[in-house]
């Protein structure tokens, strides 16, 4: 155990390394870290688990951070870990610098999350925990790690702490650990003006272990720690009392503690000076590590050099002793696709998509031994119960299964989602309406950033949903997902594959390709209703180019007919109305036009010439296809919100018909 003195000095450098960050920045949040100092400090110097020199390592122990604006104190503790130089630290929010205003996932340097909007960063906690104890139920002690978590109060009260509390407590996961940090303050008033709920007996409702201690007090937090770890059949909240810019001084030298200002601005001029004064540090000098705290995280080292061997070497003996085992758990953390026999899959003819879905989801349980399927309250319905029929789902003592019941919390599931995927070892999949995706467009964002390829499964893709109404109805929404095609990574990549299938055996084709796709996330929206298969001889393997020609189509057309998913057999029912008047025709099934607009040049080319005219059908927004279409072709889609009345009925009043498909190429003719 440390010394009082020592760890507070320790807190204090990372107070002042924070501070100064945020002072040469001009720009950031100094506060909160300077309050938070004092619990990571004892976390990192004396309790998490990893290897400084494999940060990859599958077994280590995992810390999220929730609140992104108070990266300067995970840069600052991961700096006295060797991971940031001093110079990098003094780079905080610069073009081109390793230290960004909010944690950008960099796990060879210790930072497990993008921390995004207030609230993601702790969920995506919970799905590592989740996916640990998935593991360890396969792997036993290997897997036996810890996942911490830190808080803030705005984190607490945004709504998605409602669905990650409430399942965390419910499946009692004793590997999480969450660190609260309740200073009182927020950027814009105190949180007493605010709110007034007890977030303990929240916690305790939900079934947590809850703490409560002086939060920079390094021997509460110690004490609350090793408490936390004993705990079983719990996760663990630790309440921590914390102030507000601790150490701050005003430029008069009185406190500036328990300040707004000092949340979300430098603390400036002779007010940073006497700060860092205060603190035993040197203004003019402030980049510097103390040589007493670089001793203790040398330490530490040390301690971490000799944990780190006897869990290598229990590995070693259980990998001699179930060696299957461990070549099991080496494949899954490769995140490599896995081997499918989707030959063998044998689709409905006529099917809906989403029957059609739950037939390939069937296979993947028996043979995807490390996917993880989870669905917000809707299995039967979004046919996600074609994977949970072949296992079951998780309960607070049993992990064997693959299915989580994640209950009424699209944002939510989708967040545990993504963090099933940052603890690596699993691959997830999350399910729901597609009209509920507004509900996790924050998480979407948030996994194609981090280039996490969670597997997005929306069904109930359109207008045909039918008697449940407008509420009920996706219009919008594709051509919200579809952006996510046209937005790159920072790596130059479509941030997203986006897939709609036009009928049950093309099903089989989205799903390889998602399957396929280790590398962003995917998205696969299905239909409810049954869907007609397209023309005998049809190549589905040509999906995996984004678009190509449906069989039928014929050479040198006159006119080219662009859907996705069930537009694109309406369209062949259309063709044949058309033909009768001599119209030549080629129809294209463009499941995914972001995968289309990657392949050559070419092949765009022969699919769609560019001084061909095209009719384009999307039961969506027009936007859909305008792309495809081009200046010179027209899009027939839907421009309002849709209706309540069975979905034949709106197939025919709202002109999604064979008939309107001959009027309006008729009239481009």
């Amino acid at each position: 155990m440390n010394d009082n003195e020592l760890m507070t000095l320790a807190a204090d450098n990372i107070r002042i390394l924070a501070a100064s960050m945020v002072e040469k920045a001009n720009s950031g949040h100094p506060g909160g870290a300077m309050g938070g100092a004092d619990f990571i400090n004892v976390l990192f110097s004396e309790f998490l688990v990893y290897d400084p020199k494999n940060p990859k390592w599958e077994g280590r122990d995992r810390f999220f951070l929730d609140p992104g604006h108070m990266s300067p104190m995970l840069y600052s503790t991961l700096a006295l870990t060797g991971k940031y130089t001093m110079d990098e630290l003094a780079q905080f929010r610069q073009w081109g610098s390793p230290t960004p205003g909010h944690p950008e996932v960099d796990i060879m340097r210790g930072v497990e999350n993008t921390s995004g909007p207030l609230g993601q960063g702790h969920t995506y906690a919970v799905g590592a925990a989740i996916a640990a104890k998935f593991l360890k139920a396969r792997f036993g002690e290997v897997m036996n790690q810890t996942i911490y978590s830190y808080i803030s109060d705005g984190g607490v009260q945004e709504e998605i702490s409602q669905g990650s509390g409430r399942i965390a407590g419910h499946l009692g996961l004793d590997n999480l650990i969450m660190f609260y940090d309740s200073n009182g303050i927020q950027l814009s008033s105190t949180t007493k003006e605010v709110t007034s709920e007890d977030v303990a007996m929240k916690y305790e409702a939900w079934k947590w272990k809850v703490i409560i201690i002086n939060g920079n007090d390094p021997d509460a937090i110690r004490k609350a720690l090793i408490e936390a770890q004993a705990v079983k059949m719990q996760p663990t909240l630790i309440i921590g009392k914390t102030t507000m810019g601790k150490g701050a001084r005003k430029a008069d030298g009185s406190s500036y503690e328990d300040n707004c200002e000092t949340h979300g601005a430098p603390l400036g001029g002779n007010a940073y000076k006497n700060t860092v004064k205060n603190l035993s540090g040197n203004p003019e000098e402030p980049f510097k590590i103390f040589p007493e705290v670089a001793a203790l995280y040398a330490k530490r080292a040390e301690e971490l050099a000799t944990i780190v061997a006897a869990r290598y070497a229990a590995k070693a003996e259980w990998a001699k002793a179930k060696p299957e085992l461990a070549a099991k758990m080496e494949q899954f953390f490769k995140g490599e696709a896995p081997k499918v026999n989707w030959d063998a899959i044998v689709q409905k003819a006529g099917s809906a998509t989403r029957a059609a879905s739950a037939t390939v989801l069937a296979t993947l349980a028996g043979e995807v031994e490390n996917m993880v399927v989870t669905s917000a309250d809707l299995s039967n319905s979004d046919k996600t119960d074609g994977f949970l029929k072949k296992t079951h789902a998780f309960s607070k003592e049993d992990f064997s299964g693959s299915f989580l019941q994640a209950g009424v919390s699209e944002l939510t599931m989708a967040c545990i989602s993504i963090g099933m995927a940052l603890h690596g070892g699993v691959i997830p999949a999350c399910a729901t309406f597609f009209v509920f995706s507004d509900y996790m467009k924050p998480a979407i964002r948030m996994a194609a950033l981090m280039e996490q390829p969670v597997k997005f499964v929306w069904t109930h893709d359109a207008f045909r949903v039918g008697e449940d109404g407008p509420t009920h109805e996706p219009v919008e929404q594709e051509a919200q997902i579809r952006l996510m095609e046209k937005l790159k990574n920072h790596k130059g990549h479509n941030s997203m594959l986006v897939l709609r299938p036009a009928d049950a055996e093309e099903t089989t084709q989205a799903w390889k390709l998602a399957m396929e796709n280790t590398t962003t996330p995917s998205a696969l929206i299905f239909s409810r209703q049954n869907i007609a298969n397209l023309p005998a001889g049809n190549d589905y393997t040509q999906a995996n180019k984004g678009a190509y020609i449906v069989a039928g189509s014929e050479n040198n057309p006159d006119v080219i007919l662009v859907a996705s998913g069930s537009e694109v057999s309406t369209l062949v029912a259309g063709a044949e109305l058309l033909r009768k008047d001599g119209v030549k025709l080629r129809i294209v099934s463009a499941p995914s036009e972001g995968l289309f607009r990657s392949q050559s040049k070419e092949y765009q080319e022969s699919i769609i010439p560019s001084g061909a005219k095209v009719f384009g059908l999307t039961a969506g927004l027009p936007v859909n296809l305008q792309g495809l279409v081009g200046a010179n072709g027209k899009v027939f889609g839907l421009e309002s919100f849709g209706f309540s009345a069975p979905y034949t009925v709106l197939d025919e009043k709202l002109g999604f018909t064979a008939e309107n498909v001959y009027k309006q190429v008729k009239e481009m003719l």
